[in-house]
This record gives C-alpha cells, structure tokens and sequence, in this order.
C-alpha cells in the first residue's frame, strides 16, 4: 500500500466544520474583554491569553494530526511550514507564510497577512501594551511541546498596534527527546 500523501490546509479546510467566522471573532473579542475586565492588568490578560492558547494547543495538535496526514516533520524549518501552509489554513482559514530564518535555523517568523480575530477590533488607548491575539501564540507554542519541541512565541508586529502585518516569532529553544511510559523489560 502507497503511503498516504499529505493534505493540503485548503483540502482539509475544505473538509472541516466550521461555525460562523463573525460568531467566532465576536466570541472571542468577548473573551478578552471579560479578562481585562477580570484582571485589570494588560500584561496579565496577556499571560492568560497565552496560557489559554497553550492548553488548546496542547488538545488540537492531535486533531491536526489526525486529520492532516502530516508524516513526521525532518527539522524545525519543515514544522515551521506546516504550521503556517496547514495548520492556519485548518483553523483559521488563513495562510501564513515563514521567513527571517536565522543562521542556526532556530528561529524564525510566522506572518499573517489576514488575521480572523482582529475583525470589528480597535484597541483603546489604555490597552495599548495588548497582544490582543496572544491566544495563537500559546496555541503554537502547546502544539509545539506535544511534538518534543520546546519554543519561546512572541509578537514581532501586530495591525492593530498600526504595524503593516501580524507577525509572530518562534525560537526553538530545545528539541526533548521523547520519552515512552515504561520500559521493556529485558
């Protein structure tokens, strides 16, 4: 049996259920604005957003695997692009693209051009150190620790801080070997 190609993120976006893109970006500026009404502080909701996207990321890693037919990425740079050709496409129904690799190959940046979140948003003046979409950072970062790579996420650039883009960097700062839950006995 031929092994199964990957999908393409606009063949599984095609095949994914989807709830309205409005109810979804409303929902989620709802989200946020209880939180800086809970915790008062930016850089609070800023820490809960991220660890609000890193427990979905944890949980929607194995749907992407599961439904993508990504095989085992060989190096950071091939996750890198999946994530941004796949797995936006599949979530968000967006296509990001990556580039400002360094020379070790560590680290490099994830731009969106079309971010779903930020429609019907403007920050005011007194949020303005809000990383409104901190949420995909966590995300990427927990999807990235269920497939043994540790990683630092943050935001270069931001639209709606007046930036010409959504940029996200991630640094890669260890690959953990993975470890299996009992060992055979010999």
């Amino acid at each position: 049996m031929a092994p199964v190609a990957p999908r393409s993120g606009d063949a599984i976006f095609a095949n994914v259920e989807r709830v309205n893109a409005e109810l979804f970006t409303l929902t989620y500026g709802a989200i946020v604005r209880q939180l800086l009404t809970d915790l008062e502080e930016v850089e609070e909701v800023n820490k809960q957003l991220d660890q609000m996207g890193y427990n979905i990321g944890v949980r929607l890693v194995d749907e992407f695997l599961a439904k993508s037919n990504v095989s085992r990425c060989v190096d950071f740079k091939e996750t890198a692009e999946v994530i941004a050709k796949v797995g936006f496409k599949m979530f968000l129904g967006v296509t990001a693209s990556v580039s400002n690799w360094d020379a070790e190959g560590t680290t490099c940046s994830i731009i969106l051009e079309d971010n779903p979140l930020v429609d019907f948003v403007e920050l005011p003046d007194t949020c303005q150190g809000l990383y409104y979409c901190n949420i995909l950072s966590g995300v990427i970062r927990g999807a990235l620790e269920m497939v043994s790579m540790k990683t630092e996420v943050t935001w270069l650039r931001d639209m709606l801080r007046g930036d010409d883009a959504f940029e996200l960097q991630v640094k890669l700062l260890k690959q953990v070997p993975e470890e299996y839950p009992y060992k055979d006995d010999e």
